[in-house]
């Protein structure tokens, strides 16, 4: 006679429970990540990491913003996030703000825009 089986958890929360080792959202310099952050390989993926760290090394390779890297792997952002944060410790890959610091707060360009608006009146 055989065990039971236990029903399949169809959401993955135990499978995302494993990856991040119970840990729920990045911590101390990765909380500033968000989705339009790019994320960039700065090593190659080394024998005994995990899969999904091996993975976001290999699709990082030029860079990649959160949003994208997430959905390629079918990650929610707070997993991500996580896995990032590990990543970012260990200075295997690189985050990078999608927006120079010495533009930010400037808003957008308006001479580039005016010539997005002219190019499209064209069309």
């Amino acid at each position: 006679m055989s065990a039971p089986r236990r029903p399949m958890n169809p959401s993955g929360l135990e499978r995302y429970y494993v990856l991040t080792k119970g840990r729920s959202g990045p911590g101390g310099s990765a909380s500033s990540l968000d989705v339009a952050t790019l994320i960039v390989s700065r090593t190659a993926p080394a024998p005994g990491l995990q899969h999904e760290h091996e993975e976001i090394l290999r699709r990082c390779r030029d860079p990649l913003s959160a949003a994208e890297l997430g959905a390629h792997l079918g990650l929610p952002f707070n997993i991500l996030a996580v896995l990032l944060t590990d990543l970012l410790e260990a200075g295997h890959v690189e985050a990078r703000d999608p927006i120079p610091a010495h533009n930010a707060g400037r808003g957008p360009d308006l001479a580039l825009l005016e010539e997005v608006l002219s190019g499209l009146q064209r069309l």
